[in-house]
């Protein structure tokens, strides 16, 4: 139950923070959570398995944070194609 919360939060951060950097994209609350959780997994693999890069401040949900934001900033990107 802690790492569904945890997973809520940071996904609820990330997906605030990537509306504010794409202006107008935003999905409303529920949305960017969950473009933020989403997000987290792509930034995951975008950044890891496909790009090699490490994200490291140091401090891990911070890591984790800037991985998300990145993630779904890309989702926001291409939602933001295909809703024209």
């Amino acid at each position: 139950m802690e790492g569904l919360i945890y997973y809520l939060i940071v996904g609820a951060v990330a997906g605030w923070l990537a509306g504010q950097i794409m202006k107008g994209s935003g999905f409303g609350i529920i949305g960017n959570i969950i473009i933020g959780i989403v997000g987290g997994f792509l930034g995951g693999w975008l950044l890891g398995d496909v790009l090699g890069v490490s994200i490291g401040t140091g401090n891990g949900i911070i890591n984790y944070i800037i991985t998300a934001v990145i993630g779904a900033v890309v989702l926001l990107f291409v939602a933001r194609l295909f809703r024209r």
